[in-house]
């Protein structure tokens, strides 16, 4: 990942120097106490600068430092100076908004993070989260350590597999789709009766979201006349694509998947598909990531933080939404590249699979065949071409009809090719009945053949046929022997007189393409080798024994002194906060008490926190408990209380958006005031 670049000092101190003046002393009152007058604000920043560089505050402000805050300080880093918006989606899952916003106030009251304004690129003011720079030797460690933003997990042995989505089975969805004439209905969508068919022979795969897939890809177009949609294959297309590795077809599928799903503003399939190819490049095969690893991991390549992936601005066709993420998620899955160890629990999926040196199909009769696993893409879609699928469970099987036959001579296939496969493929097990039988149906084809245009063509010993019903009504014209132009502008109407007429094979020929410009650049390219591993895991935990030491330090030396309750409790919650960083901070301190929360039975309290928040349109956080004992917290706007039968309700706006919650004070069994950002927000 990108290193992340301190901004100046001079940055940091015009960020203190714009505060409102009352924002400003407060914050230096907070450090240095009873401050002279008259004030001086750029003596003071500069003060608070000398302050910040000391060697022991440094140590002690490290020392202080837990888990948490090195997290967060290591998301800013890495999402390059973030929005809050920004920070609260990548932590969506793990904190919630009032813990988020409680984090950051405490960074902030501890000079560790600052905010500065800038402008967006429709010119609104924003302002950006950023690491204070005179801090630098503290937390440039801590940046480093990234793993800890994406944890994740050994992965076990007992850990079952992902879809076995292999070179087999996809040939096999060629095959199945192929020998389909009328694939969809009028209105859209896959024939029920096909649908079920599909789900029978691939009982392992989500088949329709494959073919949606291979539809997204252009691999598979729709083509029908007269009502009837079938699906057919873009040889020029399939070219490409069988160049492709194992792993990249299926990255190039779950591309075309999410492409067929229209996720929002996502409709280039070279981003999405080398973004995918990034994404499953950080994953290690032997650990397991959390969903919220996985976002977060997404969130960082989308922001173009690897440089690798920068080029690509998928930020320009998709933004990772929960549904944009979801959707890649799952085509991820139904394509065999992530599968599931636990819920909410992935790891990356690749099946060694080995080419063979022997056979790689068992003719188990005459007329069908089991694939093994170690068969070529380029071979298993070649006896796709002349085979239907007929299972795919413990076993793929294979089988060769005249209808598969006849589809394979359409394609350009001859009989002599489709044994000489089947020969190399099994090492010779051929029945002599099927290469009788093969040949058989070659000869019949070239019997009769229908051309697209429409021109009909009957060998000499069927000519008969252009003389009677019900295909003499069609011919228009006798272009020359045996030929033949016809009035009918529908093959399938053709088709249906021949057959009417007694003809059971009739060569449909697919037209023969010439080289076009698609086909010299290919549309998939190859995605080339894996990045390296850039998220590292976790280091050890921190030790804070050190910090709670310095703390009761500081406990034990505010005990000693004379001190009103309320400036003591305020002193003792500064300790807490981890806000006192040496002693004199406790001697001849200015401080004011401010009350932040009131519990249970602490009636006026709550009114009095409400009442305040209501007047300085401050966020509260609330909790309180269902009729199943369970507790429910809400963060929101208090807009106002009011009676109702005796009670006093108060009338809440939640964050994020929702219904407008009203409850009664005495059943809320915590109100809490969240401060507001000295920096405005």
């Amino acid at each position: 990942m990108s290193g992340f670049s301190f901004q100046s000092p001079g940055v940091w101190k015009s960020a203190l120097l714009t505060l409102p003046d009352t924002s400003y002393f407060e914050l230096m009152r907070s450090v240095f106490g009873n401050i002279k007058t008259p004030f001086n604000k750029q003596r003071l920043a500069d003060d608070l600068t000398a302050f910040l560089s000391r060697k022991e505050i440094q140590e002690t402000i490290a020392l202080y430092i837990d888990e948490t805050d090195a997290r967060i300080i290591a998301a800013i880093a890495t999402l390059q100076e973030p929005l809050t918006g920004e920070l609260e989606t990548f932590f969506a899952g793990e904190f919630s908004y009032a813990e988020l916003h409680g984090i950051l106030l405490n960074l902030e009251e501890r000079l560790i993070l600052y905010r500065f304004q800038d402008k967006d690129l429709r010119g609104a003011e924003v302002r950006h989260l950023s690491l204070n720079p005179l801090l630098e030797p503290v937390l440039a460690p801590i940046i480093t350590d990234k793993g800890s933003l994406f944890p994740s997990q050994p992965r076990s042995a007992e850990a079952p597999d992902g879809p076995a989505l292999d070179d087999r089975l996809l040939a096999a969805i060629f095959a199945f789709v192929s020998a389909e004439t009328d694939f969809f209905k009028v209105e859209g969508g896959i024939r029920k009766r096909i649908l079920d068919e599909g789900r029978r022979i691939f009982p392992s795969l989500d088949i329709e979201s494959l073919i949606g897939g291979l539809l997204g890809l252009g691999l598979l177009q729709q083509s029908g006349e007269g009502g009837a949609v079938a699906l057919v294959l873009d040889e020029s297309k399939l070219r490409s694509f069988k160049g492709l590795s194992f792993s990249e077809r299926r990255e190039y599928l779950a591309a075309g998947i999410c492409v067929d799903k229209n996720i929002p503003k996502s409709p280039y399939l070279q981003a999405l598909v080398r973004f995918i190819h990034t994404f499953l490049s950080t994953l290690k095969e032997d650990r397991q990531y959390p969903r919220t690893t996985l976002r977060r991991i997404a969130d960082i390549l989308e922001r173009g933080d690897l440089e690798q992936a920068s080029p690509w601005g998928l930020h320009k066709a998709a933004s990772w939404g929960g549904e944009v993420f979801d959707t890649v998620l799952e085509a991820l899955q139904t394509v065999g590249l992530l599968a599931g160890e636990a819920p909410d629990r992935y790891f990356r999926y690749s099946p060694a699979i080995s080419p063979s040196d022997g056979a790689v199909i068992a003719m188990d009769t005459a007329f069908s065949c089991l694939l093994y696993p170690g068969v070529l893409f380029e071979d298993a879609m070649e006896l796709a071409s002349c085979c239907l699928v007929r299972e795919t469970g413990a076993a793929v099987r294979f089988e060769l009809t005249r209808e598969s036959v006849v589809r394979g001579f359409d394609r350009g296939m001859t009989a002599d090719a489709i044994l000489s496969l089947l020969d190399r493929l099994s090492l010779n097990q051929v029945d002599q009945n099927l290469r009788w039988t093969v040949k058989d149906w070659e000869t019949r084809y070239a019997g009769v053949s229908l051309y697209q245009g429409l021109v009909l063509t009957l060998a000499e010993d069927r000519r008969y046929l252009a003389e009677a019903e019900p295909v003499a009504s069609l011919v228009t014209r006798t272009v020359a022997p045996g030929v033949y132009l016809l009035s009918s502008h529908e093959k399938a109407g053709v088709v249906r007189a021949l057959h009417k007429a007694g003809i059971d094979i009739i060569a449909q020929p697919l037209p023969t393409r010439k080289p076009f410009f698609a086909e010299r650049h290919s549309p998939y390219p190859p995605l080339g080798r894996a990045l390296p591993h850039p998220f590292p895991e976790a280091l050890p935990s921190r030790n804070m024994e050190k910090a709670e030491q310095y703390k009761e330090r500081f406990r034990r030396a505010l005990e000693k002194l004379s001190l009103s309750k309320g400036e003591r409790d305020e002193l003792a919650a500064r300790i807490e906060r981890r806000l006192i960083l040496n002693e004199s901070q406790l001697a001849g301190v200015s401080v004011r008490y401010e009350k932040l929360e009131a519990r249970g039975l602490d009636y006026m309290g709550k009114t009095a926190i409400a009442k305040q928040a209501i007047a300085a349109k401050q966020l509260i956080e609330i909790m309180w408990s269902n009729p199943d004992g369970a507790m429910i917290r809400a963060v929101g706007t208090p807009e106002v209380l009011e009676k109702s039968g005796g009670e006093t309700l108060l009338v809440l706006t939640p964050i994020p958006p929702g219904d407008v919650i009203r409850l009664p004070l005495g059943k809320i069994g915590l109100i809490r005031r969240i401060k507001q950002s000295i920096f405005g927000e």
